[in-house]
């Protein structure tokens, strides 16, 4: 063999050796890129899945307080309306009573009511100078009354406190003085210039009831469920 031919074939040699190992490069390339590749795209798709679930979980957090809001809302607009409505109910039992109280005057025994009033306001209020005011209505029943009054008020505290007393009790004569017909009747005591005021009046004995009495009331019309509602 020549010279020339054992360069060539050398040559050859040596090219078939290096595409070889470019071949085997290539290839070791090839497989690690597409590990590589798979690997990141496997990443990718659970960091996404991760922020799929996140959002999914924020979502429904999210709609779970906007539910609960809403309830919120509705259970207090619920109550709120139920209040409103049982105030309104009141206010019409109120109403009813007063005009029932209103009433009272026209009985037979309002004189002896005016009586028992203006005692319990000379006892009430302890002063021996006291004027008394009733309606414009009223000023003759209670005028026929007042001695009677005073009467019974100066036996009584000589019965229970042994005490003679000599009141000086007056009935109100200005007209402009008179109690006004929203009071339903009944007398207002004054002493010491006014400063001591003793209101026993139809309307201020309703109001003091129906203070004391609301609880009562409102446990009869509204009476609880077994939820509390």
């Amino acid at each position: 063999m020549s010279s020339g031919s054992t360069a060539t074939a050398q040559i050859r040699q040596m090219s078939n050796f290096i595409l070889q190992e470019a071949n085997e490069k290539a290839n070791e390339l090839r497989v690690r890129t597409e590990h590589d590749f798979n690997l990141e795209k496997q990443t990718l798709i659970h960091k996404a899945k991760l922020e799929v679930v996140k959002d999914f979980e924020q979502k429904a957090k999210e709609e779970e307080v906007k539910a609960r809001i809403q309830k919120s809302s509705e259970i207090g607009s619920s109550r709120v309306s139920k209040m409103k409505y049982r105030d309104t109910l009141l206010a019409q039992l109120l109403t009813s009573a007063t005009q029932r109280c209103s009433m009272v005057s026209s009985d037979a025994n309002y004189s002896s009511l005016l009586k028992a009033l203006i005692v319990q306001c000379l006892i009430k209020i302890e002063e021996y100078s006291v004027t008394i005011y009733v309606r414009a209505e009223d000023v003759d029943k209670a005028q026929a009354v007042l001695p009677q009054a005073i009467q019974e008020f100066v036996g009584i505290m000589k019965t229970k406190a042994n005490v003679d007393l000599k009141p000086d009790v007056t009935l109100n004569s200005d007209s402009s003085k008179h109690l006004a017909a929203e009071t339903s009747g009944g007398v207002i005591a004054t002493a010491d210039t006014g400063r001591i005021v003793c209101d026993n009046t139809m309307k201020a004995r309703l109001d003091l009831v129906y203070e004391e009495l609301l609880p009562s009331i409102r446990a009869i019309l509204f009476p609880e469920g077994p939820e509390g509602q």
